[in-house]
């Protein structure tokens, strides 16, 4: 017989070991790729915040080489009163590209000079010998032609008048003056077009004040940028900061108000160091408010106490991103973001995803079904947009929040990220089924915001509070100028030169005549006018009786 293998035993204590150390490594397997999703998520996010679109409107993702619609095309596009294609219609279209302007087009709001080419004198004789005579003239060419900059001073003098009358009558000599305009600031050569241009050049063209010193002195005049500081600062408290409050005061008269906040670093504030970070927080009036108005606040930290103060008296929706600090507003109706939740989605899309591969895909194409909607709503009035809402994006919704219920998403991943920021914005992001003047998004907001973020990458920070304050002023200002349609210099040259000729704590009623807004100053800065008659160029507005000689 040969030799039998000996048959091996094991206990069962020994196999349930073997099991448990089977299920340990089959657990640290899973935990590392679930490590590694994480990873290349963070790479993923990093690479896209570099090199990827800014833009949300992101239609489709890559897969295998191949474009994935999101939407379902065919439900998307379907419409059955669409006409049949005919054999005219079979024919490949070229590309189009698009119009460039002309040049009439680029300059048709320029003053035009025309500049004739002429015969010198001794040349008009012909060779018959007759004097030629013009008959026409034939047009050339066109150039844009750059004066620079022209500065000049300006001399006040004031006339005085007297009654001879009087003095044959009675000896004595009434005189009077013209009241001249407060100065902006004493003992300066502040005047209101100088500030105004200081002021655009620093708030609208993100100029800093060391830059402007510089061209000031190539125009041969020594303007320091302390001096500069001084007149942005003092004008904006002395004689802006009316109209600011005024700004307040409508933009909490709206029935819509988008808020967003960013960073701003301001060195001297008391009770902190240099390095730390400040906030301004900006307030825009709803879409479809008649009053457009930018307000901008500075406060030193980013306490929920801030929007609370600022908003105690308003009752209207409030449309913010997920920043819980808003929650301390409780009298308004918040309003989620739905573009931020479409971002949480595309964040959480790995590379390549399709709505087959990836459960991040799927909520991002619920978002892009409602924004698709709401672009189909968009010429409705508020009511019939509130109906639609209900009617089109409310079981669209009721689908979203059903199948979020389903998901189950890696602990610390992107896709967790998403689904804990739907839940806990749920009630907010719902509320524009209410609302019909609402939109879905705080983009507005986001815009608003946008010139200060782009202005701070020129002067980086604030020196004082102070100064951040002032900041707000002017930004306020000139946005609620530049979406009113008004050329931002213009109207703060006009608003420094006629607000000196009010009392020195006008009413509501001067200062509402002095919006953006307002009929008068829309007639009188029309067209974008880059320029205006001050006050003092059409005559006196009182008289100052100054005594008897």
């Amino acid at each position: 017989m040969g030799k039998q293998t000996p048959k091996t035993e094991y206990s069962a204590e020994y196999v349930k070991t073997l099991e448990a150390t089977v299920q340990e490594q089959q657990n640290e397997i899973t935990r590392l790729q679930q490590k590694l999703e994480r990873m290349n998520e963070l790479l993923l996010n990093a690479q896209r915040a570099r090199f990827g679109q800014s833009s949300e409107k992101r239609a489709y993702v890559m897969a295998d080489g191949e474009q994935l619609q999101l939407f379902n095309e065919a439900e998307a596009v379907q419409d059955v009163k669409a006409p049949e294609p005919t054999e005219e219609t079979f024919t490949v279209q070229e590309h189009t590209r698009k119009k460039k302007r002309t040049a009439d087009e680029l300059t048709e709001n320029l003053p035009v000079k025309e500049i004739l080419l002429e015969l010198p004198e001794e040349l008009r004789q012909c060779e018959c010998g007759a004097q030629m005579t013009p008959i026409g003239k034939k047009f050339i060419r066109q150039e844009l032609e750059v004066i620079p900059k022209q500065v000049y001073r300006v001399l006040y003098y004031t006339v005085t008048y007297a009654c001879k009358e009087c003095e044959q009558k009675t000896g004595e000599t009434h005189v009077a003056q013209v009241a001249p305009p407060r100065p902006l600031l004493k003992h300066s050569l502040a005047s209101p077009s100088a500030v105004a241009d200081v002021m655009t050049q620093k708030y609208v063209d993100g100029i800093p004040l060391a830059r402007q010193e510089k061209i000031w002195k190539r125009d041969g005049i020594e303007l320091s940028r302390a001096t500069m500081a001084n007149w942005v600062i003092q004008c904006a408290q002395t004689w802006l900061k009316p109209i600011y409050r005024q700004l307040r005061k409508a933009l909490l008269e709206q029935s819509v108000i988008h808020a967003d906040e960013t960073v701003v670093q301001v060195l001297k504030e008391e009770g902190k160091p240099a390095t730390s970070e400040s906030r301004m927080w900006l307030y825009a009036s709803g879409q479809r408010s008649r009053k457009q108005i930018r307000y901008f606040e500075y406060q030193p930290d980013r306490s929920g106490k801030h929007p609370a103060a600022l908003l105690k008296d308003f009752r209207g929706c409030l449309v913010t991103d997920g920043y819980a600090g808003y929650d301390k507003v409780p009298q308004a109706v918040r309003c989620g973001c739905w573009a931020h939740m479409r971002r949480k989605w595309r964040e959480a899309m790995p590379k390549g995803a399709t709505m087959q591969t990836s459960q991040a895909a799927v909520g991002y194409n619920y978002c892009s079904k409602l924004f698709a909607l709401e672009k189909k709503f968009s010429g409705m009035s508020s009511e019939n947009r509130k109906f639609a809402r209900q009617a089109e994006a409310e079981p669209l919704l009721e689908a979203y929040w059903l199948w979020l219920k389903t998901l189950d998403p890696v602990p610390g991943s992107k896709l967790e990220e998403a689904v804990t920021y739907a839940n806990n914005q749920k009630p907010y992001l719902c509320a524009f089924l209410e609302h019909g003047e609402v939109d879905i998004s705080n983009n507005l907001a986001e815009n608003a915001i946008r010139p200060f973020v782009v202005g701070r990458k020129n002067w980086l920070f604030s020196d004082t509070p102070k100064g951040a304050d002032s900041s707000a002023v002017i930004y306020s200002l000139v946005e609620s100028a530049k979406v009113n349609d008004l050329e931002p210099r213009s109207y703060l040259w006009f608003l420094l030169d006629e607000l000196r000729y009010l009392d020195k704590s006008p009413s509501a009623a001067e200062l509402e005549t002095f919006m953006p807004w307002s009929p008068g100053i829309q007639k009188l800065l029309e067209k974008n006018t880059p320029d205006f008659s001050p006050r003092h160029l059409n005559g006196a507005v009182g008289f100052l009786y100054t005594g008897d000689y």
